[in-house]
């Protein structure tokens, strides 16, 4: 790549526009911006609705381009599972959803690949923190239960 320039945005998945933040930063980089546009839209619908992090690297003397996606918040993924738009304001008191133990094994799946996290249960665990502060149950039980669950090895089948 010769002359390399980076875009960083926040998108929502699967619904990226050419009006800004992304357009007026890749038209003077003589792109095809509805291309980009459909190619961002392509990899990040599956996270509909979700704020994903996207780079778009385009090399100014060829015009290539490449895209990169990031991946949401566990929270982020978390309210999608629930099928709710915002945690509880107030967690610990009232509890905005409940979610299955295999929702957590999908959301700890997606953020191990991009954390420090040397297993999936340890991964499984913050994500059971995370449900915490938004006030989602897991399996009807409260995160606190949960995770005393999975410290006495009840859900092991399930985070291997």
């Amino acid at each position: 790549m010769g002359n390399k320039q980076t875009i960083s945005s926040l998108v929502t998945g699967g619904e990226a526009s050419a009006g800004p933040p992304l357009g007026p930063a890749m038209g003077p980089m003589g792109v095809n911006i509805m291309q980009v546009i459909e190619a961002i839209n392509e990899k990040t619908k599956e996270f509909k609705g979700m704020k994903i992090p996207v780079t778009v690297s385009v090399d100014t003397d060829t015009k290539e381009w490449e895209i990169e996606v990031g991946i949401p918040s566990a929270a982020a993924l978390l309210l999608k599972e629930a099928g709710i738009q915002k945690g509880s304001g107030t967690s610990g008191t009232e509890w905005a959803g409940d979610i299955t133990a295999d929702s957590i094994v999908k959301v700890a799946s997606v953020k191990l690949e991009t954390s420090y996290a040397s297993s999936l249960k340890s991964v499984a665990k913050q994500i059971v923190g995370t449900c915490g502060s938004l006030g989602i149950k897991i399996e009807g039980k409260t995160p606190k239960e949960f995770t005393a669950e999975v410290n006495e090895g009840k859900w092991d089948s399930k985070f291997t």
